[in-house]
């Protein structure tokens, strides 16, 4: 081992591969291979990093997989031009901002395998991440922040203790594979339709009920979604309350609708009050008449065939939500929706 730092040492290796050397501490000499790229330590039995590390300032990647670790060494930090690092399979607990907030040219993030329970806000300082992963954790919620990060191509929050994923990961516009199997979701949240380059979706051994509207037309590939509780296609009897919309809501279509038309007085001055603007951003529209609507809809679900209408090699037919204005739209001929009873 100690000859293999001499040779580098000597050699100015821009590599120094120390991997299954059975060792607990960095030899002392790597601190003075200023001009590495790459150090490889996983396999070992490293439970601390020396300050001295900190010297390596041309470090590119660094795998620290596979050792005693219980926590990000703080030297990690001063290494701003790390752009690939793996941490898995250590026994860390919790990811401190401060380091985060030193790593801007992070690319590649690997912290599978470890005792994580939460992400630190200031994850969103890593603009330049495309892959995270943080598989088999004890995760409990994703930073909203984490929609900060416009360059994030694929993430994996697979075996984690997740109920819920922010509204903000679909700010990620970027993002081709999305993997969150085995966790606790019980939805997915609405807007996933923004992720227009999404090709694999692995939402396996969830609670998902149905899949949120628009979900179909999505250019997947792959879709993995077994073990979820899926809204069945059971015909039981309609009931129908009166149709009974709050004056916000008949305020909030009236605007919307006027809104589509360039030319009119609405479109002209909506701009000059950003809190309505605001509002009206999370409006929708009937599937069925194309209608706008704010927050008061029937809540409808169709099934789709994944290799009829998605193209995907499976045979599977899942439910994706879909939001209709009025019970004149349900109440309509030649549609496919259905409504959902709450038992």
């Amino acid at each position: 081992m100690a000859e293999s730092v001499i040779r580098a040492l000597y050699g100015k290796s821009t590599s120094l591969n120390l991997s299954s050397k059975k060792i607990r501490d960095v030899p002392t000499g790597v601190s003075r291979l200023t001009n590495l790229s790459v150090l490889l330590l996983n396999n070992n039995s490293i439970a601390a990093l020396p300050a001295e590390l900190r010297s390596l300032r041309h470090l590119a990647e660094l795998n620290l997989g596979n050792n005693a670790l219980r926590e990000v060494p703080a030297v990690l930090g001063h290494l701003g031009y790390l752009k690939k690092l793996y941490l898995f399979s250590n026994q860390i607990t919790a990811v401190p901002p401060e380091v985060i907030g030193g790593l801007p040219n992070l690319v590649v993030l690997n912290l599978n395998h470890n005792q994580i329970q939460r992400l630190p806000p200031e994850i969103k300082s890593l603009s330049k991440l495309q892959h995270l992963s943080v598989l088999d954790n004890k995760l409990e919620e994703v930073p909203a922040e984490l929609g900060h990060l416009p360059k994030l191509s694929e993430i994996n929050l697979t075996s984690n203790k997740l109920s819920r994923l922010p509204q903000q990961l679909y700010q990620c516009k970027d993002l081709t594979k999305l993997h969150v199997a085995r966790n606790k979701l019980t939805s997915l949240p609405e807007g996933i339709r923004a992720l227009t380059k999404l090709q694999v979706v692995d939402v396996a051994g969830n609670m998902l009920s149905v899949f949120p509207a628009e979900f179909h037309l999505l250019p997947l590939k792959e879709l993995y979604c077994e073990g979820n509780r899926f809204v069945r296609c059971e015909p039981m009897p309609s009931v129908q309350d009166a149709e009974v919309l709050t004056l916000k809501e008949l305020v909030a279509r009236f605007v919307l609708r006027e809104d589509r038309n360039r030319s009119s007085l609405v479109h002209r001055m909506l701009p000059h009050y950003p809190c309505l603007t605001a509002l009206l951003a999370n409006g929708s529209c009937c599937a069925l008449c194309m209608g706008p609507i704010l927050t008061t809809w029937l809540e409808c679900v169709h099934f789709i065939n994944l290799r009829k209408d998605m193209k995907i090699r499976s045979s599977l037919t899942v439910p994706v939500r879909a939001l209709l204005c009025s019970y004149k739209c349900f109440n309509r001929d030649g549609h496919s929706y259905y409504g959902v009873a709450t038992r």
